[in-house]
């Protein structure tokens, strides 16, 4: 079955100051463009049950901010950790700092105080954008068994999960960075991440002006083909007058669908 090999799967856009002005940025940049690339970490699939409307959704990888193409100083102070999440129309900065609201402004100034969570149009702020991911053949693992003697085997695995909700049909697929196997007791259990996990309840939909800010950052935990257990990144209180993002939320979802793929 198809699969993508998500270490050569890539998301690529641009930053033309000639072109456009940056709504995502925190400081000028020395040269006016810049392309960045960044591997994939996880993609959504939404499907919409009545209209059939599919949308596709990418998490990058985590980077740092970052001055480019400087002599020295490549490294913003104080520094956030980065990603990125996008459709072909819609895109999304997370970031997060030491704690919530830091306060870093965005560049050009009069833009006001930068969010951590910058969603937006793609037309209105990168010239380009480019979505690769790089398609495989894999092998449909069907029992613990053959999910243990793949691990063993050090082949690559690339989890699907599937679900309806919120009157779409959910496909989060992601390669598996950590799993637990005992070839013994024949069980396996995955606890990996980052992936994209939607928020259908019917605040989180109001509140939201784009769809792509119904999407939360998760780790996921699974043994069995038909639950998994997630744990949600969400501003979280840890003082009197301090809050950070950290995986703190946890949710379980039933009535699901989990398939295990090991990269040929």
């Amino acid at each position: 079955m198809e699969t993508l090999d998500f270490g050569r799967s890539f998301f690529t856009f641009s930053i033309d100051l000639d072109k456009k002005p940056p709504k995502t940025i925190s400081a000028k940049p020395r040269y006016p463009s810049n392309w960045p690339r960044v591997v994939l970490e996880a993609t959504l699939q939404l499907t919409h049950l009545k209209t059939k409307k599919r949308t596709d959704y990418i998490l990058s990888a985590s980077c740092k901010a970052e001055n480019v193409a400087e002599p020295k100083g490549l490294w913003m102070s104080p520094n956030a950790d980065c990603c990125f999440v996008a459709s072909k129309d819609e895109f999304m900065v997370i970031k997060s700092w030491a704690r919530r609201g830091t306060g870093v402004k965005l560049w050009p100034p009069g833009q006001g105080v930068q969010p951590e969570r910058n969603p937006g149009w793609v037309k209105d702020s990168w010239p380009s954008l480019s979505i690769d991911p790089h398609k495989v053949d894999g092998d449909l693992l069907k029992t613990p068994d053959e999910v243990v003697e793949a691990t063993f085997a050090n082949r690559p695995l690339v989890a699907r999960m599937e679900y309806d909700d919120g009157g779409y049909h959910v496909r989060i697929d992601h390669p598996v960075k950590t799993i637990n196997v005992n070839a013994k007791y024949h069980y396996f259990q995955t606890d990996t991440g980052p992936l994209l996990l939607p928020d259908f309840t019917p605040k989180r939909v109001k509140a939201a002006k784009l769809q792509i800010e119904t999407l939360d950052l998760a780790f996921e935990a699974y043994n069995s083909p038909t639950w998994a257990e997630f744990v949600i990144n969400v501003p979280t209180k840890v003082g009197p007058d301090l809050e950070v993002d950290h995986y703190s939320k946890f949710r379980r979802i039933d009535r699901m669908k989990n398939s295990m793929i090991a990269l040929r």
